[in-house]
């Protein structure tokens, strides 16, 4: 269950809830504009109901301020779906320091490097064989592929604000990208085979650098 099709189902595009570390949580206050006078707490409830029978959606928890709390099972869809049909919709991308100087504090190196680096995975997995179809979202389920998740999964409600801060989000997803490409390798090491985690860590590769390019800057560089 994606953030695009929770929309669908809420009338709005719901946020990532907590640090999704063990578990993704979206939250959605979609009961206090649908309640017309009604208690929020009694129409999240019946959203809740109509929410559970969903694939894809593990838990929908109801705060007794009528907030909704929903679980999904495969936190990694959000990457297989801004892959297969690109990032939403951005109106007026944000601005990007420049490349100089190439230290971490700097935003503009960053988030050009990150890029870089999602583009290299591209190359490594063809030359090193990792199956480039299969993906299983599920494989992504080391924290931190899921803090890269959780930030590509604010898309939907950031494009939906009136001050997303494209160019803060753009570091915040950078730096999180670092952390995993570091930690959570696309490609196998040594002689050992691919597996489904390295075919979806390439499709997080794959998103990452989607929507750096769309919310910062289509050129960024694929070498640095």
């Amino acid at each position: 269950m994606t953030p695009e099709q929770l929309a669908g189902l809420l009338g709005a595009p719901p946020a990532p809830w907590g640090s999704w570390a063990r578990e993704a949580v979206y939250g959605s206050p979609v009961a206090f504009r649908a309640g017309q006078g009604r208690p929020p707490r009694e129409v999240a409830e019946e959203i809740a109901a109509r929410l559970r029978p969903y694939d894809g959606v593990d838990e929908v928890r109801v705060r007794p301020d009528g907030f909704l709390l929903i679980a999904v099972a495969r936190p990694g869809e959000v990457a297989g779906e801004i892959v297969r049909k690109g990032p939403p919709a951005i109106h007026g991308p944000g601005a990007l320091a420049p490349d100089l100087p190439r230290t971490w504090d700097n935003p503009g190196f960053v988030v050009r490097y990150a890029h870089a680096r999602a583009a290299a995975v591209r190359r490594w997995a063809r030359d090193l064989g990792v199956p480039q179809e299969g993906f299983r979202p599920e494989a992504l389920d080391d924290p931190r592929d899921r803090a890269v998740l959780r930030l590509l999964a604010e898309l939907p409600s950031r494009a939906a604000s009136r001050d997303p801060a494209w160019e803060a989000y753009a570091g915040q997803l950078a730096l999180a990208y670092h952390d995993a490409h570091e930690h959570c390798p696309a490609v196998p090491w040594g002689d050992r085979p691919a597996g489904d985690v390295h075919t979806a860590r390439v499709w997080l590769a794959a998103a990452v650098r989607a929507v750096l390019a769309a919310v910062v800057a289509p050129d960024l560089p694929e070498r640095l």
